[in-house]
């Protein structure tokens, strides 16, 4: 099973750049460069084997998802999110820095551009 999630943006030229530069994704399909075309708002990105969909369609998704990424190196992944640009919460960035939970684990979270949460999470 693999589950792609949807990302509700309101400007692909803005989301677009902050997920390829600061979070790394590659682009398996651009926008289409015809802004008339559907497929103008609509880019699919990969990283390491795992896969997002960002939209600017109104049917895709809401503004203020929460997204929870478990990974198994936290705090390689903020150092390499930090090293590219992310900085402490402005109008997008860090929101909450690395931080050992009660719950047993360890998290940070981002904001992107649109006020989508995704937190990434690792295991005590």
């Amino acid at each position: 099973m693999s589950i792609q999630p949807f990302i509700r943006c309101s400007d692909i030229t803005v989301s677009l750049p902050f997920n390829t530069e600061v979070f790394d994704f590659n682009i398996l399909q651009a926008p289409d460069p015809d802004p008339t075309s559907f497929m103008s708002m609509y880019p699919f990105l990969e990283r390491d084997g795992d896969r997002v969909h960002l939209s600017q369609h109104a049917g895709d998704g809401i503004f203020g998802n929460v997204i929870y990424v478990n990974v198994t190196n936290l705090d390689e992944v903020y150092k390499r999110f930090t090293n590219n640009g992310l900085t402490v919460k402005d109008k997008t960035g860090i929101t909450m820095q690395p931080v050992e939970q009660t719950w047993g684990m360890k998290e940070f979270s981002v904001a992107d551009p649109d006020g989508n949460r995704l937190t990434f999470g690792q295991n005590l």
